[in-house]
């Protein structure tokens, strides 16, 4: 089965850094997206970077942008989340999502594998 483990998280000052990391197993090849999430108590999931494995440039949510990047290293399997000048609005449990998806991708990215997510908490 194809399994998602986050790392990485902790707890960090503001204005520090952090990197996440996605380790993928379970599949061969590679996936079609590969995306960063986070979710705070009481809030809802909102999107915090999207990778499209294919090749193009990473996107953003506003808030993180200049701020956070998400990379891959394809030979293993591995995706991350660097967290740069980090503020306690960043305060949340981080998912990592893969589309893996068979057959033709027509472009959109629906994820369907979740991790089970890392905690990262900003200090002031």
């Amino acid at each position: 089965q194809v399994r998602l483990v986050e790392s990485g998280g902790g707890s960090v000052q503001a204005g520090g850094s952090l990197r996440l990391s996605c380790a993928a197993s379970g599949y061969t090849g590679s996936s079609n997206c590969m995306g960063w999430f986070r979710q705070a108590p009481g809030k809802e999931r909102e999107g915090v970077a999207t990778l499209y494995t294919g090749g193009g440039n990473p996107i953003y949510a506003d808030s993180m942008k200049g701020r956070f990047t998400i990379s891959q290293d394809n030979a293993k399997k591995t995706v991350y989340l660097q967290m740069n000048s980090v503020k306690p609005e960043d305060t949340a449990m981080y998912y990592c999502a893969a589309d893996n998806r068979l057959g033709l991708w027509v472009g959109v990215c629906e994820y369907n594998y979740w991790g089970q997510g890392t905690q990262v908490t900003v200090s002031s």
